[in-house]
């Protein structure tokens, strides 16, 4: 395998990935600081929307919450043409395809046509399923390129243990941490913090595991610092790659 997917982290869960020749921008967040919705956003994106430039597909992890989308990312699903999300969310988004769990969208027009997987995910405890709303994750796959997961706003170690029992050579996994709160869902944890992220890293000992919703909203409650401190903490600062915002990273596979 000699392709490598190049991503670059815009802000926020928002991340420009590019592979098999499409360019898919995940969870769009294009907001400037300051209230947005219920929540309170600290910095904008690293990127504008201009900068980042043409998107071929939107992987929408779930849209009823702003800093997954956002009311600019809301806007610039009129300029995509593939929009991936969940069942509910496919009905209310226009344009959208809503996958269920293990659904699969064949994307064609790149150097090499790419397969997108719908996958488990849970946003928080099962306990405020229903308030928390539909959540998912995606994996990507294309003949030649490295297997990317991207877990979307999921908290579940044991969901993307499932994700790994169906794909176990995962090259690249984004993970969102940051284990975001919310007073309204009694500040349980509705992302990963630093400690599941390395739970659900071990599930795929030779991938790269990149976090992305680490920075830029209030309602984290394991910002990047502290995230950062806490893998140093378990001794695994060098199982995680880190990505800047702004930063494009070139992510080969680690499988030989």
């Amino acid at each position: 395998m000699t392709a490598q997917a190049t991503l670059t982290l815009i802000g926020g869960p928002t991340v420009l990935i590019e592979y098999a020749g499409l360019r898919f921008l995940t969870d769009p967040t294009f907001d400037a600081p300051g209230p947005v919705g219920n929540l309170t956003k600290l910095a904008g994106p690293a990127l504008t929307r201009d900068e980042v430039g043409h998107i071929d597909v939107v992987l929408l992890s779930h849209d009823e919450h702003e800093d997954n989308l956002d009311v600019s990312g809301r806007a610039m699903l009129d300029e995509v043409r593939h929009i991936l999300t969940t069942p509910e969310g496919g009905e209310r988004l226009a344009r959208a395809q809503g996958l269920r769990r293990w659904d699969q969208a064949i994307i064609p027009g790149g150097a090499s046509t790419v397969t997108v997987t719908a996958v488990p995910a849970r946003h928080g405890p099962s306990v405020v399923k229903h308030l928390a709303g539909q959540v998912t994750g995606f994996v990507l796959e294309a003949e030649g390129w490295p297997t990317v997961y991207i877990s979307g706003d999921n908290s579940s170690v044991r969901k993307a243990g499932k994700v790994a029992d169906k794909f176990p050579d995962v090259d690249v996994a984004v993970i969102f941490a940051g284990a975001a709160r919310s007073p309204r869902l009694n500040d349980m944890m509705l992302t990963a913090d630093a400690e599941r992220t390395l739970e659900i890293a071990s599930r795929w000992p030779n991938a790269t595991v990149v976090p992305a919703h680490i920075d830029d909203w209030a309602h984290f409650s394991q910002p990047r610092a502290a995230f950062v401190s806490a893998v140093a903490d378990a001794g695994a600062t060098g199982r995680i790659t880190l990505i800047e915002r702004g930063e494009t990273r070139q992510l080969p596979s680690r499988h030989t």
